[in-house]
């Protein structure tokens, strides 16, 4: 048992003593109260209420003098929330709360504050009739730093996990770089296209990893960040004169459950408008939208290039694409269309709820 938990049972043990009504008004029992290593002091529950008893180690805790206490209410003992929850005073924690009050800072001039937990509680006599209040306060400095040192401990495995995050970004980014290298040295002698394809999403994962590892992300996703930075990444990487990339988008805070499958679904979309809605044709435009509002969010990837061929469909069953189509329905609950003719362009629209898409608590 701590040092602190120790206290507090004793606390207890003192409140459990029969008749501590009686006991109050024992010299005898004042000076056992002396000796107590715990913060103590009485009031009488009389009108006004006002102070009796203070032991020396209230006065030590507290910083002042038993003659500033004795007959005066509970309001001249400063002190205020630790946590700045509780706009009360401790004084008037004490006098309007019962059992465990908080935890409280009690400034001392010229040295260290103290921590305090803080207790009250209401004697009665046989009659059940209040008569003394009974406070009790007992340091926690020992427990703040061991506090202190477990968020330090966290803060720490934090900079390690952000370290490993920033590890895996670089190796992608490596991968990456190495297939289409690869790709471009594999072109005239076989079909390139799956190489691209690849690379392009290890991308996409690479983007969101950046993200992650941010010092602001807090275990969520800026999803019209993330997109505009997929829609970069494309366009860098199949770049082609006369295309035009409408880009809009809004801060939309998203899981990474849902950015990642929304951001490998649009990577795709654009890369293929890219790479063949404008074939034969001097150029065209490709608009990326992610507009939110208060029920949710609306991505629209479009472009007015020759559309798909008659009959054919995207994505296509069995292939990667449709995985990861399936998987954005599952974890964004989000809804996909795909329209299309040929000569008329592709529109695809992605939608999903608000709530659907919530970063969960805690990350």
């Amino acid at each position: 048992m701590t040092e602190q938990g120790a206290k507090a049972e004793q606390v207890e043990t003192l409140l459990a003593t029969p008749d501590l009504a009686g006991a109050l008004e024992s010299e005898q029992f004042k000076r056992f109260l002396d000796q107590v290593p715990i913060a103590i002091a009485v009031s009488e529950m009389k009108e006004p209420e006002r102070i009796v008893y203070v032991n020396p180690e209230f006065e030590k805790v507290t910083g002042q003098l038993v003659t500033a206490f004795v007959g005066n209410p509970w309001t001249v003992l400063a002190g205020y929330d630790d946590k700045k929850r509780d706009s009360r005073s401790l004084g008037q924690a004490l006098a309007e709360s019962g059992d465990f009050v908080g935890t409280f800072i009690i400034e001392h001039p010229g040295g260290e504050p103290a921590c305090v937990d803080a207790y009250s509680n209401v004697i009665e006599d046989d009659n059940g009739t209040p008569c003394y209040r009974f406070a009790a306060l007992i340091e926690v400095g020992a427990h703040k730093q061991e506090q202190n040192e477990f968020e330090q401990k966290l803060r720490e495995k934090d900079t390690l996990l952000r370290e490993v995050q920033h590890r895996v970004k670089n190796n992608l980014q490596m991968i990456t770089a190495l297939m289409r290298l690869e790709a471009r040295n594999a072109q005239g002698k076989m079909d390139t296209a799956p190489f691209d394809r690849l690379a392009g999403r290890i991308e996409a994962v690479k983007l969101l990893y950046g993200l992650l590892s941010s010092e602001t992300s807090d275990g969520e996703i800026d999803l019209g960040i993330y997109l505009g930075e997929i829609a970069s990444a494309v366009m860098r990487s199949h770049a082609v004169e006369g295309i035009r990339l409408d880009l809009k988008v809004d801060a939309y805070p998203v899981s990474v459950n849902v950015a990642m499958p929304t951001g490998l679904v649009v990577n795709e979309l654009l890369t293929n408008a890219l790479k063949h809605a404008f074939v034969g044709r001097g150029g065209g435009t490709i608009s990326l939208h992610s507009l939110s509002d208060g029920k949710g969010c609306q991505i629209t990837i479009a472009d007015d290039g020759v559309g798909l061929p008659g009959g054919a469909e995207w994505p296509k069953r069995g292939k990667l694409s449709a995985l990861i189509v399936q998987s954005l329905r599952e974890n964004a609950k989000a809804r996909f269309e795909l329209q299309s003719s040929p000569g008329g362009g592709v529109l695809a629209k992605i939608e999903f709820t608000r709530a659907a898409a919530a970063p969960e608590a805690g990350g």
